[in-house]
């Protein structure tokens, strides 16, 4: 188990093209790749272990990696000369490790696919809730088991053809959905998935870019609209992906909040993906007084830009709506809170709770610990702006709170146990962290 010592850093003023690649779109650019009959060519795959154990489950279902140079692979489907797509049936458990999109996404694709499968994943993966996904497959036609009534992993599939479905999901959560595309793809008629607010639109996008009869149905792009799909089963392979894979805002937004919060620092993000369902954090810091500026470099698959952050000192703010589009960036925005003049409030953020920690728990064990005064609600927390001090910090063996925290420490220093997590989502974190600051680690 590692240990890491961060050090308060100074003011700083610098550019940054080496943030993590969306790990989204790289999860997604494994699994899709085996819907197609030609080779994908993905450039900048997130080579994080989540990400990591995504490829590998796809190469154990028949997907070939071959490396082209060092920035890209290709990425070559089973399927070639075959009408529609066929996965190989593996010899052995597919392990997910601490990826709920992988388990939860394979869960609806492996569900529409002839074969016996079973996915697991790590000691906190087994914790967090399957029904979700697991009790509406099953209802059209899915062969699923799991533990504790079809709730928990591991989780056993039997593929075979699915029904056509039409579904009203009661949460907004793009796991959810891309599970339900998925399995759409694979059933015997058109299949309609609805949502009481637009959950992020990765895996409509990417497979409407492969050539999916995907129709979505939205009136304006707030996460506040009702957003339904309706899905098309596939006829034939899909087209290969083409794709350079852009920075992920939810990495980038760390070093966003670390200028927003060291007194004359200023931040330039390179390459970062500006998918509206992906910024808004960035948005909710702009509102509490941060300086922002976007440019855009790109719009072909998804719009692609720079992000400019200035440090300007920070007010309140509560945040009761769009919370599907901040559900991984509210950890760090809560050091903000911590930061800004008054008492900031989060609500309607229940999800927080079913994350890699319950992380409405672990925000306010972690800010208490560092001195903030902060009160925790069944939705949500208040945070009463304060002077942050040095702690030791517990991750809970989720890697957002384990670098929320650690920027954090650049205003005070602290330590933080278990910080091998970090290493799922971002391997270069504490790299990037080491140009700002000492950082020193350890193992217990």
């Amino acid at each position: 188990m590692r240990q890491t010592q961060i050090h308060p850093a100074k003011r700083f003023d610098i550019q940054l093209d080496n943030i993590a690649t969306d790990k989204s779109i790289s999860h997604r650019c494994a699994m899709f790749s085996l819907l197609s009959d030609k080779p994908s060519r993905i450039q900048n795959y997130l080579l994080g272990e989540d990400t990591r154990n995504t490829l590998k489950i796809a190469q154990q279902l028949g997907l070939e990696v071959k490396k082209i140079d060092k920035n890209t692979m290709e990425f070559i489907p089973p399927n070639q000369g075959l009408p529609t797509p066929v996965f190989k049936e593996p010899g052995d458990i597919l392990d997910c490790g601490n990826a709920g999109t992988a388990i939860r996404l394979y869960t609806g694709l492996l569900s529409a696919q002839k074969g016996y499968f079973v996915l697991t994943g790590d000691k906190y993966l087994k914790t967090r809730p399957m029904q979700r996904v697991i009790k509406p497959l099953k209802a059209i036609g899915a062969q699923i088991y799991a533990r504790a009534c079809d709730s928990l992993a591991p989780i056993t599939i039997i593929g075979k053809k699915l029904q056509a479905f039409s579904y009203q999901s009661p949460i907004a959560s793009a796991q959810v959905k891309s599970a339900m595309i998925l399995a759409g793809l694979g059933a015997d008629g058109i299949s309609h998935f609805s949502e009481p607010a637009l959950s992020r639109d990765h895996t409509e996008n990417m497979l409407k870019g492969m050539g999916a009869n995907i129709i979505k149905s939205i009136t304006k792009s707030t996460a506040n609209t009702p957003h339904s799909v309706a899905i098309t089963p596939l006829s034939s392979p899909l087209d290969p992906i083409d794709i350079v894979i852009p920075s992920d805002p939810s990495s980038a937004f760390f070093f966003a909040l670390a200028a927003a919060i060291i007194p004359g620092s200023k931040v330039l993000l390179k390459n970062v993906l500006l998918n509206p369902t992906r910024i808004e954090a960035f948005e909710i810091l702009k509102k509490m007084g941060a300086k922002l500026e976007y440019r855009i470099t790109d719009k072909d698959y998804e719009t692609i830009g720079d992000i400019i952050v200035e440090q300007k000192p920070l007010r309140a703010i509560t945040i009761t709506e769009n919370i599907a589009w901040l559900i991984d960036e509210l950890p760090a925005l809560a050091v903000a809170m911590a930061m800004a003049t008054g008492k900031s409030e989060v609500r309607n953020a229940q999800e927080l709770r079913v994350k890699e920690s319950d992380r409405i728990h672990s925000v306010i064990v972690n800010l208490a610990k560092m001195g903030i005064v902060c009160e925790e609600y069944p939705d949500g927390y208040a945070i009463t702006g304060g002077e942050l001090k040095n702690a030791t910090i517990e991750s809970f063996g989720d890697h957002r709170i384990a670098m929320s925290f650690a920027i954090a420490g650049l205003v005070c220093g602290v330590e933080i146990k278990d910080s091998d997590c970090i290493d799922v989502s971002f391997p270069n974190f504490l790299d990037i962290l080491t140009s700002l600051t000492k950082v020193e680690n350890e193992r217990g």
